[in-house]
C-alpha cells in the first residue's frame, strides 16, 4: 500500500487510532480564531483527492461552524402561541455546516476561489473543516491546464452560487 492509504486509515477513526496526539489537536483547534490560514494540509490523502496540489496558487484553510440545533430568528410580533410550538429551539437550516464553512472563508479571503472542502474535526460544541481555496489570478494557476478553468470570469464566486460540492450535494444534484 502507499503511503496515502497507511494516513486514510489512520483517519477513518482518529480518536482510537492517534490517541492522546488527538486530543492535542482538538485543544490546538480551539485555540485558533475561526478562519485561517495554514501552511499545508492535516489530511494530505483527503486534499489530493478533493484537487490540491503542493504549488504556488493553492491555499488551505481551516474553517469552524457551531454544532446543534439553531434558533430560528424571532418576530417582534409574539404571534400568540407557545415558544415550544413556534418551532425556535429544533430549527434546522437549509445549509449545510460545510457549505456555511466554505462561505465563511470566502468571505475572509475575497480574492480566492473555493475548490474543495472536507471534514477534519469536531467537539461537542464546533465542527472543522478544511478548505482548498485558489488563486486565480496567480501565474502558475493561469498556465496549468488541469485548474486553469476557474480563471475564467464565469467561475467567480462560485461558493454562494451552489457550485462547489458541498452546495451541489445540499440541491441534491450530487447522489
Amino acid at each position: 500500500m502507499s503511503a496515502l492509504k497507511y494516513i486514510k486509515k489512520l483517519w477513518f477513526s482518529p480518536k482510537k487510532n492517534l490517541g492522546i496526539v488527538w486530543k492535542q489537536k482538538l485543544i490546538d483547534l480551539r485555540k485558533k480564531p475561526i478562519v485561517c490560514k495554514i501552511e499545508k494540509p492535516t489530511r494530505i490523502d483527503r486534499a489530493r483527492i478533493l484537487g490540491y496540489k503542493a504549488k504556488q496558487g493553492y491555499v488551505i484553510v481551516q474553517s469552524r461552524v457551531g454544532r446543534g440545533g439553531m434558533t430560528r430568528p424571532k418576530s417582534s410580533v409574539r404571534m400568540g402561541r407557545k415558544p415550544k410550538k413556534y418551532g425556535f429551539v429544533h430549527f434546522t437550516p437549509s445549509k449545510s455546516r460545510q457549505l456555511m464553512a466554505e462561505q465563511r472563508a470566502n468571505r475572509k479571503y475575497p480574492n480566492l476561489e473555493v475548490l474543495n472542502s472536507y471534514y477534519l474535526a469536531e467537539d461537542g460544541k464546533h465542527k472543522w473543516y478544511e478548505i482548498i481555496m485558489v488563486d486565480p489570478c496567480h501565474p502558475q494557476i493561469m498556465r496549468d491546464s488541469k485548474i486553469n478553468w476557474i480563471c475564467s470570469r464565469v467561475h467567480t464566486r462560485r461558493v454562494y452560487r451552489d457550485l462547489t460540492s458541498a452546495g451541489k450535494k445540499m440541491r441534491g444534484l450530487r447522489k
